[in-house]
């Protein structure tokens, strides 16, 4: 049952998955910030709605470009965490359990019951040749 787990989880679909939600999640704060920051106040800007410490202020409305800058960062960090703790170790991992594999000689077959008997006819048929 453990290993039945084990192998479940290191065939590679719920890890990439696993990356993708949370890269996911992290682009979605990223998307999140931007409209907060940008598309919000020029709509407002638009609809009739000074830089000062990473915003600007036009008619009373705040673009906050220090807030898009912040969740950036934060998304290129996130996905710097996921490919150093979880993509890099995975895939050294998949590419040694691969090489132990290409290691490994395939044992050759067993003949099977039909292949023993056609190997007794054609011996016993270049036996009977040379009689």
């Amino acid at each position: 049952m453990v290993k039945g787990f084990r192998e479940f989880i290191m065939r590679g679909n719920v890890v990439d998955l696993a990356v993708a939600v949370v890269v996911g999640a992290a682009f979605s704060a990223l998307i999140a910030a931007f409209t907060e920051a940008f598309i919000t106040p020029l709509i407002n800007l638009a609809l009739g709605g000074g830089v000062e410490a990473g915003q600007w202020e036009i008619n009373g409305q705040v673009i906050n470009f220090s807030l898009m800058v912040n969740a950036i960062i934060t998304f290129l960090i996130t996905l710097a965490v996921i490919y150093f703790v979880f993509v890099i170790p995975m895939n050294k991992y998949r590419e040694r359990i691969e090489a132990r594999k290409a290691a490994e000689p395939e044992a050759e077959p067993e003949p099977t019951r039909e292949e023993q008997l056609l190997v007794e006819i054609r011996d016993l048929l270049a036996a009977q040749q040379r009689s």
